[in-house]
């Protein structure tokens, strides 16, 4: 891991704690990069003939990965545009549960098309909160982070596997941006009906990438009648309704994807348990250096698991002093947010910590 940190230019002169707003771009990244547009430089449109196989194989990359199946993986340039695309697909009388604060891109979305909402509360109970809605309110729909993207609280992977099997017809679309890249994960035994990402955070692609997994036979549940007429309607065959037809409308972008597939790649070799066993030992040591200073929240710090966010008290002015330090974090919520990913080290934490130590004298 020590040997991987020289892939990445902006840790030579930054304690970079800042992956859930933006992951890194790396030395090998860079390379493959250049050489795609060189060979889009010299080939014009030729270059472009053989883009259909290539995105299959980028599909291929993903699918292997996440544990989908791969007629079943649809690229996307973000998470966002592939959720609004999901809620045009619905009946305007669908009501969905919501958790409350949580990402905007799902929330606003979900608000802005006109549904019944109902919200649970993103606390230490947090679970129970959910199945306590879901009992009372009978939603049609549950959309959420699997990390919340404020504090970093994290959802039971286990609790969605039993809520699924407890209310089958509950359909679970989850936002899992703040999430793959950090631990292992199978889609295809998850209990989540459809999962989006954007691939520019932990999984190091870059911007204007991202995918989303279908579980099979979901589709007909995301298609309007509306929508079905139509496209009867004008003539089109069953193939127009199709993933594929629905979700990968225009031109992809060969650079972004390939850029994803290249991180992918990456992320294999080294291996995504050893990533998690790193992310998971880091997180456990900032999270008691934090809990020791007082500085997170109880809600936190009563979870059993949590992710690799953290959101400690902290407003501008300590912003500020982290800044002068070369300590990259973000303003989020009422607090300072930090992320720790496989290239953090213990070193970076000891810095942090030592820079607050210091402002709190």
């Amino acid at each position: 891991m020590k040997n991987l940190r020289k892939e990445f230019p902006v840790l030579a002169h930054n304690t970079y704690l800042n992956t859930a707003s933006s992951g890194l771009l790396y030395d090998s990244l860079l390379e493959y990069r250049q050489e795609h547009d060189l060979d889009f430089l010299i080939g014009g449109s030729m270059f472009r003939d053989h883009q259909q196989d290539f995105l299959h194989q980028v599909r291929k990359t993903i699918a292997r990965f996440f544990g989908s199946a791969i007629n079943s993986t649809i690229l996307t340039p973000n998470f966002s545009l592939g959720f609004n695309t999901i809620l045009n697909g619905l009946e305007n009388n669908t009501k969905v549960l919501l958790l409350d604060d949580d990402y905007p891109s799902i929330n606003f979305a979900v608000a802005n098309k006109g549904f019944e909402i109902c919200y649970a509360q993103v606390n230490a109970t947090l679970e129970q909160n959910i199945e306590d809605v879901i009992e009372k309110h009978k939603p049609n729909i549950f959309a959420f982070s699997l990390v919340q993207y404020i504090n970093g609280i994290a959802i039971d992977l286990d609790f969605i596997k039993q809520l699924k099997s407890k209310y089958p017809s509950l359909l679970i679309i989850a936002d899992a941006t703040q999430f793959c890249g950090t631990k292992t994960f199978d889609f295809q035994t998850s209990g989540i009906d459809i999962l989006g990402c954007s691939g520019y955070k932990w999984l190091l692609g870059g911007y204007g990438n991202g995918f989303i997994l279908f579980n099979d036979s979901i589709l007909n549940q995301i298609t309007s009648d509306n929508y079905k007429n139509a496209s009867s309607g004008a003539g089109y065959d069953a193939s127009y309704t199709s993933l594929i037809a629905r979700f990968e409308c225009g031109h992809l972008d060969t650079f972004n994807f390939g850029s994803l597939q290249c991180s992918l790649d990456f992320l294999t070799k080294i291996g995504l348990s050893t990533i998690e066993k790193k992310i998971n030992e880091l997180s456990n040591y900032v999270k008691e250096e934090l809990h020791q200073l007082n500085l997170l929240e109880e809600d936190v710090i009563q979870r059993k698991n949590h992710s690799s966010i953290f959101n400690f008290k902290g407003d501008q002015k300590l912003f500020n002093h982290l800044v002068s330090k070369n300590i990259i974090t973000s303003l989020r919520g009422s607090g300072i947010r930090i992320s720790i990913h496989f290239y953090n080290s213990e070193e970076d934490i000891n810095k942090l910590i030592k820079a607050l130590k210091n402002y709190h004298r």
